[in-house]
C-alpha cells in the first residue's frame, strides 16, 4: 500500500545574507531592492571602514550593520561576517557583494538546492558562455585568467565548478561550522582557501548561473592585484595536494573544536 501524501512542510530554518561591504554607497540600495520579498530572514552588511555613506543607506533599508574600526580586508571582512551569521542562529548564509555585480534575485535558488541536501555550498558562476561574460563586461584579461585558473583548480580539486572566483556563495550552516576559516588570509585570497578547505572535509560544492554586470561602480581588484591573487591561490592548491599526499600539514586543513 503506498504511503499517504503528506502536505506539511518541514522547518524552512532561517536565511541570512551577509555583505561585505567597502564604499558601497551607490550600489547597496538596488543590491537589497532585488532580494525576492521574504526569501531572506535578515542581511547583514559589515562595514570595512568605507569613507562614503554606506552605513546611513545600509541603517535606513533596516539592515544590521556591523562596522570594522579599522580596515581588516576582504577576508577579514567575511571573516566577521561568518561569525556574526552564525551568532544569529543562521541555517543558510548567503554571501553577495553588495555593489550589485552578481544577481541578487538568485538567492532563493541558492538557497533551496541547500535546502534540498543536494549541495552544501553553491556558487554563482558569471561565466555561463564566453560571449555573455565578455558581453557583461568582464575584461577579457579577466576572463583568460579565469578560465586558466579555474581549470587548474577543477583538475587539482577534483571539482567541476563553471567560477572558482564568484563573489556570490551561499552555505549550509554546518560548513562555516567546520572550516576553520578564522586561520585563513584576511586578503583576497581567502576564497580559495576556504574553497580548498571545503573540498578537504567532504562538502558537496554546486554552482547556479548569475548574470555578470561589470560597470564603473562595480568593485573589482586591479591587474596587480589580480597577479597576486592568481599567484596566492596556486599557493593553496600547492599546500592542498601537499597534504593530500601527506608530505605538508597546513593549519588550513584542521579542523578547530566546536564552538560553545
Amino acid at each position: 500500500m503506498a504511503s499517504p501524501i503528506t502536505t506539511s512542510r518541514p522547518a524552512r530554518g532561517k536565511t541570512v545574507a551577509v555583505m561585505p561591504a567597502y564604499n558601497a554607497a551607490r550600489t547597496l540600495e538596488r543590491t537589497v531592492a532585488d532580494i525576492p520579498p521574504n526569501t531572506v530572514d535578515e542581511i547583514i552588511l559589515v562595514d570595512d571602514c568605507s569613507r562614503d555613506n554606506t552605513v546611513e543607506i545600509a541603517e535606513r533599508l533596516g539592515l544590521t550593520v556591523i562596522r570594522h574600526e579599522k580596515n581588516l580586508g576582504y577576508g577579514g571582512n567575511q571573516k566577521t561576517c561568518y561569525r556574526r551569521a552564525l551568532d544569529s542562529g543562521a541555517d543558510y548564509i548567503v554571501m553577495i557583494h553588495p555593489d550589485y555585480q552578481y544577481d541578487s534575485r538568485v538567492i532563493p535558488v541558492a538557497v533551496e538546492i541547500i535546502r534540498l541536501g543536494i549541495c552544501d555550498f553553491v556558487m554563482g558562476s558569471r561565466i555561463r558562455t564566453r560571449h555573455e561574460a565578455l558581453s557583461g563586461g568582464m575584461p577579457a584579461w579577466k576572463y583568460v585568467a579565469n578560465r586558466g585558473l579555474t581549470l587548474i583548480e577543477n583538475v587539482v580539486l577534483g571539482q567541476n565548478l563553471g567560477d572558482f572566483h564568484s563573489g556570490f556563495r551561499a552555505y549550509r550552516r554546518e560548513v562555516l561550522e567546520t572550516i576553520p576559516y578564522m586561520k585563513n588570509s584576511n586578503d583576497f585570497v581567502f576564497d580559495s582557501e576556504f574553497l580548498a578547505q571545503a573540498v578537504h572535509f567532504g562538502f558537496k560544492l554546486g554552482d547556479i548561473p548569475v548574470p555578470v554586470r561589470y560597470f564603473d561602480e562595480a568593485s573589482s581588484i586591479n591587474f596587480r592585484r589580480s597577479v597576486k591573487y592568481g599567484l596566492s591561490t596556486l599557493g593553496v592548491l600547492a599546500k592542498y595536494s601537499l597534504r593530500q599526499m601527506g608530505l605538508y600539514r597546513s593549519s588550513l586543513f584542521q579542523a578547530e573544536p566546536p564552538r560553545q
